[in-house]
C-alpha cells in the first residue's frame, strides 16, 4: 500500500522560477516551483496583477528548472530535474490548460543524491543539446532534434563523467551553430582526499571547463580548462555570434568577471555599501539576463539585496571593460525573472514575492559604477575588494515600481494556536519573514475571499440568489438580490450591473430561484410564480386569492399527529 497527500493549500515560498513563451509565441509567463508544485504564472497586461493559470503536483523533490527552445520553435518547452532519476520535459498545452509530459528519460536512481544527476541543468542556446549534471561526478549530454511530424525527440545520454569532480555551476556557451559547448565550474578533491594534513585542501583551485558536443562524432570531450578565484559560485551564458562575445560572466564573491578560451579574464569588483564590513564577503545569490537585438545586460542580486547592473564594453569577440552599475535595492531572492514586457519577478527567499515594472535601466549619469581591475596582486577577500570597490548608500527603489505582490508566510519561525478573538474557533498566529520584512500573521479556518467588485443596494436584502443562463455555462450570469417589497437583478460580468430586461418580475420580492432542465428559469414571488424561457418569453401562473391553510389534528396510538385538511391551499409567502 502506498500513501500520498495533497495539501489544501499550497505552499507559498518559490524555491525555483523560470520565465519563458510556454503558451504562445509572445506570451509572457513565469513558472515557480513551490515544495513538490509546479505553477504557472501569468502576468496580465490591463491589471498588472500575477495570474495563477495551472497549478500540477509532481509528487517530487523539484531540484532545477530551465526554459528550452528548439532552433525555430516558436514557444518553449520546461525541462525539469528532480528526484526521480529521469530527466522530464513537459509542454504547455493551452487548449487543455495541462503541462504534457514530453518526453522522460531514465539515467539513474531515485533520490536526490550526490552522484545522481539533476541537480544543475544547462541548455545549448541554439537548442540542440542540453546537459544535467550531478553534485559529483556524473555529467549526462542529450542531443534534441524533431522527427519528421515536428515532434521534439531525445537521443540517448552521452557521459562527460569525471570522477572526484565537485560541480558548482553549469550553462550552455553561445558559439553560434558550431559545435555545443558547456561550461562548469568545478573542483578536484582527488589530492586533498589522500593529504591528511589539509595542507592539498588549502591549495586545490576551481577550474572553469568547457565541453564539447562533436555533433559529427556523436561523442563529448573535454575541451579546455583553467584555473578561477575560489570563491566562483554561478555562471551566466554571454550572448555570442552577432549579438556579443560570447562566453561565460563568472560570478564569486566580491568579484564579477568574464572568462573565455583564449581570452584573458576581465574582472571588476562589487560597489559595497558604506557601512558594510571590509573583511565580510559579498556573495551573489540571484541572476537573470535580459537580451535584445541590440542590447543585452545582466541583472545580479547580493545575499543582502542589493541589485547590480552588468554590461560588457566589447569590440568583435575582445572584452575591454566589465562594467557594474548600483541598479536598485530590494529584498533577498531566490530567483530572479525578466520578461520582454519590461516587468521584474522576485521570488523572495523571505515573506512576499513581488513583479517590478522597469521605470529605467540604470544609465544614470550619477549612477555608482565600477570597472574593471588590472591589479593582479588583489585577492579575492572582502578586504581586497574594499580598496577598489565604490561605496555607496542604500536608499529606495529608483528603476524599479512596485506593482503587485503574492503572499508568503515562508518562513514560519513561531506560530501559536489560540481564540484571541473570541470567535469560537481557534486561529493560528505565526511569526513570519526576517528583518524588515518580519510579520505577525493570523491564519483562521475557511476560504480565502477576494473582493472582485462592489455595489450599493437601495436598502436591506433579505436573500439573494445567483444563476447560470444555461447549465453548460462556465460562470452565473445573474445575482438576483429581494427586499421586502422589490427584486433587484444584477448582471455578472467584468462589472456588475443592474438590468431590466432578465424577464424577472421586480415589483414584488422573490421566495425563490431556479433554473430548469430546458435552460428555462423559475421565479417564485407572493403572488405567483413566473416562467422564464430561454428566448426571453415569460409566463405567469397567479395564486387564487384570500385562501389561508388550516391545520387540524387527530389521534393515533402514540399520540395526536398533525395533518392537512382537505381542500385547503396554502397560502404563498408562508413555508408548510
Amino acid at each position: 500500500m502506498h500513501f500520498f497527500n495533497l495539501p489544501l493549500q499550497r505552499a507559498g515560498a518559490i524555491s525555483i522560477a523560470v520565465n519563458g513563451n510556454f503558451s504562445a509565441p509572445k506570451a509572457q509567463e513565469v513558472i515557480v516551483a513551490r515544495g513538490s508544485t509546479l505553477e504557472m504564472l501569468r502576468p496580465e497586461e490591463s491589471s498588472g496583477k500575477m495570474t495563477s493559470i495551472l497549478a500540477v503536483q509532481t509528487f517530487s523533490v523539484i531540484r532545477s528548472l530551465k526554459p528550452f527552445r528548439l532552433h525555430g520553435g516558436t514557444k518553449d518547452y520546461l525541462l525539469v530535474g528532480c528526484d526521480s532519476g529521469k530527466i522530464t520535459i513537459l509542454e504547455y498545452i493551452p487548449e487543455e490548460n495541462t503541462l504534457k509530459q514530453t518526453h522522460s528519460e531514465c539515467f539513474g536512481k531515485t533520490g536526490c543524491r550526490r552522484v545522481v544527476p539533476g541537480e544543475y541543468l544547462a541548455i545549448d542556446p541554439k537548442g540542440r543539446a542540453i546537459m544535467i549534471s550531478a553534485v559529483e561526478k556524473q555529467k549526462l549530454v542529450y542531443v534534441m532534434n524533431r522527427d519528421a511530424s515536428n515532434r521534439l525527440t531525445i537521443s540517448s545520454p552521452l557521459e562527460a563523467h569525471k570522477a572526484q569532480t565537485v560541480v558548482f555551476a553549469t550553462c550552455g556557451v553561445d558559439v553560434d551553430f558550431e559545435n555545443p559547448i558547456f561550461a562548469c565550474i568545478e573542483l578536484d578533491y582527488s589530492e586533498a582526499d589522500q593529504d591528511a594534513t589539509g595542507d592539498a585542501a588549502e591549495e586545490t583551485e576551481k577550474h572553469l571547463t568547457y565541453y564539447e558536443l562533436d555533433l559529427g562524432l556523436n561523442h563529448v570531450i573535454r575541451k579546455w580548462s583553467e584555473p578561477i578565484s575560489r570563491t566562483a559560485s554561478m555562471l551566466l551564458t554571454v550572448p555570442g555570434g552577432a549579438d556579443g562575445p560570447s562566453g561565460v560572466l563568472v560570478a564569486g564573491e566580491n568579484w564579477v568577471a568574464f572568462k573565455h578560451q583564449g581570452h584573458d579574464e576581465v574582472r571588476a569588483p562589487l560597489p559595497r555599501r558604506k557601512d558594510y564590513p571590509d573583511e565580510r564577503g559579498l556573495l551573489v545569490t540571484a541572476a537573470a539576463t535580459h537580451k535584445q537585438r541590440d542590447l543585452f545586460f545582466f541583472l545580479l542580486q547580493t545575499e543582502i539585496g542589493d541589485l547590480y547592473k552588468v554590461t560588457l564594453d566589447y569590440e568583435g569577440d575582445t572584452v575591454k571593460d566589465v562594467v557594474v552599475t548600483l541598479f536598485d535595492t530590494i529584498h533577498q531572492s531566490n530567483s530572479l525573472c525578466i520578461t520582454r514586457t519590461g516587468l521584474l519577478f522576485a521570488a523572495a527567499e523571505f515573506g512576499d514575492h513581488a513583479l517590478f515594472q522597469f521605470q529605467a535601466i540604470g544609465d544614470d549619469d550619477t549612477a555608482v559604477t565600477a570597472h574593471k581591475v588590472d591589479d593582479p596582486e588583489l585577492g579575492d577577500d572582502g578586504a581586497s575588494a574594499a580598496k577598489v570597490a565604490p561605496r555607496f548608500t542604500p536608499g529606495p527603489p529608483k528603476n524599479l515600481l512596485l506593482i503587485d505582490e503574492q503572499e508568503s508566510s515562508a518562513p514560519i519561525l513561531g506560530s501559536m494556536v489560540a481564540d484571541l478573538c473570541t470567535e469560537g474557533t481557534p486561529q493560528v498566529y505565526c511569526l513570519c519573514g526576517r528583518g524588515g520584512r518580519s510579520a505577525l500573521r493570523v491564519l483562521r479556518h475557511g476560504v480565502k475571499v477576494s473582493e472582485m467588485a462592489v455595489s450599493e443596494l437601495p436598502g436591506y436584502p433579505s436573500a439573494v440568489w445567483t444563476i447560470k443562463g444555461r447549465h453548460d455555462d462556465p460562470y452565473d450570469r445573474y445575482i438576483v438580490v429581494s427586499f421586502t417589497n422589490a427584486t433587484l437583478v444584477l448582471s455578472i460580468g467584468e462589472t456588475v450591473e443592474e438590468v431590466t430586461d432578465s424577464g424577472f418580475l421586480a415589483r414584488a420580492p422573490t421566495l425563490q430561484v431556479q433554473l430548469l432542465a430546458d435552460n428555462a428559469m423559475l421565479q417564485v414571488h407572493p403572488n405567483g410564480v413566473r416562467h422564464i424561457r430561454s428566448d426571453g418569453r415569460s409566463a405567469e401562473w397567479k395564486t387564487p386569492g384570500k385562501k389561508n391553510r388550516k391545520r387540524e389534528c387527530k389521534p393515533s396510538a402514540t399520540g395526536y399527529q398533525p395533518r392537512w385538511g382537505r381542500g385547503h391551499l396554502f397560502r404563498a409567502g408562508r413555508s408548510r
